[in-house]
């Protein structure tokens, strides 16, 4: 069992997300940064989609009441295993009685923590994941707050010194091609990928809100309402684009600029207010291969660690 002792800004539950329910309104959930779940459980021999502690911004604070093996992912938020530093894309050995602090996150926003065998909630809809709009999965269906207690199975044997390296950061991030392109003109599109947006403090899980003080994207189109996922671009009256991510709502009336490709839209978890990304248009052959290099990237890491075994 873990002891949340500080929850930070926000700790919740989350695994690979909630599949095969949006046609009755249900939320995808799951990771911000599902590769970053993805190598915590593979460091760990878990099974990929087991759930994870996602943790925003940093101070927070943990106290593990069994002993365990975790692995820490995502951005440097110059944890300590009580008093000893420990760093994110490496494996460590917890015992009973000993705390897992953070401070502030130094180039991101969220990290993830792993733990043998995986958190121990009750599946909903087949996912661990707290959907924090709707009030169900994780613990409670809520954001995890101070005095909760999170069930995991202990793990009293050796656990080798294990680590792997996220895909690095992109600062222009790929765009399938907008369906409301003809509504919207080439013109507005250009103008999308021309500028720096600046990521507006009002995003959350749900979506990622952009501003520029040059954008001249402000319209007046009113579309009926249409599916939307995690990835799609919407642009609001006002021109400031919101990128939809895991919690969004499934389906929205706003024009879309386009849809992030699979293999980009997990740089958004790391994204905190202030920080600026660019946008490129690019065509199916550039997001296979781009999908392609990820999942050979963590073919790599899956060899690697079973040879060293």
């Amino acid at each position: 069992m873990i002891e949340v002792l500080k929850p930070g800004l926000l700790m919740s539950i989350q695994d690979q997300g909630r599949f095969g329910f949006r046609h009755i309104g249900v939320s995808q959930s799951g990771a911000i940064d599902p590769f970053a779940a993805k190598m915590a459980n593979t460091l760990l021999k878990n099974d990929i989609d087991d759930a994870v502690i996602e943790i925003t911004l940093g101070l927070a604070k943990l106290l593990f009441k069994c002993d365990t093996v975790i692995a820490l992912i995502g951005t440097d938020m110059q944890a300590q295993l009580d008093d000893k530093p420990v760093y994110p894309g490496w494996t460590y050995a917890v015992k009973q009685g000993q705390t897992l602090s953070f401070k502030t996150a130094r180039n991101g926003f969220r990290a993830y923590v792993g733990v043998k065998g995986g958190v121990l909630c009750e599946p909903v809809m087949g996912s661990r994941s707290t959907d924090l709009a709707a009030g169900f999965g994780g613990t409670n269906g809520q954001a995890l707050k101070q005095g909760d207690n999170i069930q995991i199975q202990p793990y009293y044997k050796d656990w080798p010194k294990r680590g792997g390296i996220l895909p690095p950061k992109r600062n222009v991030i790929r765009v399938h091609s907008s369906i409301h392109a003809d509504l919207l003109t080439e013109h507005a599109l250009r103008s999308f990928c021309e500028i720096s947006w600046c990521v507006k403090p009002q995003s959350n899980r749900m979506g990622v809100r952009l501003s520029n003080e040059n954008s001249t994207l402000s319209h007046s189109h009113s579309l009926p309402s249409l599916a939307v996922n995690p990835g799609s671009i919407q642009l609001p009256p006002n021109g400031e684009p919101i990128v939809l991510l895991n919690d969004a709502q499934t389906t929205g009336g706003y024009p879309l600029l386009g849809t992030i490709i699979n293999a980009d839209l997990h740089h958004f978890a790391q994204l905190k207010p202030g920080d600026s990304i660019r946008f490129e248009y690019v065509d199916m052959s550039t997001a296979i291969k781009a999908q392609k290099k990820m999942t050979a990237h963590f073919a790599q890491l899956a060899i690697a660690l079973n040879n060293a075994y």
